[in-house]
């Protein structure tokens, strides 16, 4: 199944990924990934009424904000989850696991 993980971290607490891309590229398991820039030079488009709207800045404001993604495949949620883990490193922040879907809405 593939996963996309989502870190959330300040920007200033760096990714700290350097364990987790070391054992999913060992394994296979890591298919991509990329760092995100800082929020605030990001921008939001949105369509109001048919008329396209900019905004800068993120849609939702979360804290802390998502600072990183990437593109596992493995074999079920539960590892997926452990994988999460280790990129917390044991450090704050979170992570997002959600399944890939193919489209016609099954998962990978």
């Amino acid at each position: 199944m593939r996963f996309v993980l989502t870190l959330h971290r300040e920007p200033e607490e760096g990714l700290g990924d350097g364990r987790f891309l070391a054992v999913t590229g060992e394994a296979g398991e890591l298919i991509g990934g990329h760092a995100l820039a800082d929020p605030s030079i990001g921008v939001v488009v949105r369509v109001l009424d048919g008329v396209p709207r900019v905004s800068c800045g993120t849609y939702v404001q979360a804290r802390p904000p998502a600072a990183a993604q990437y593109v596992i495949e493995c074999a079920d949620r539960e590892r997926a989850v452990e994988l999460a883990v280790l990129l917390l490193g044991g450090r704050g922040g979170g992570v997002d696991v959600r399944p890939v879907m193919t489209p016609d809405g099954m998962e990978m």
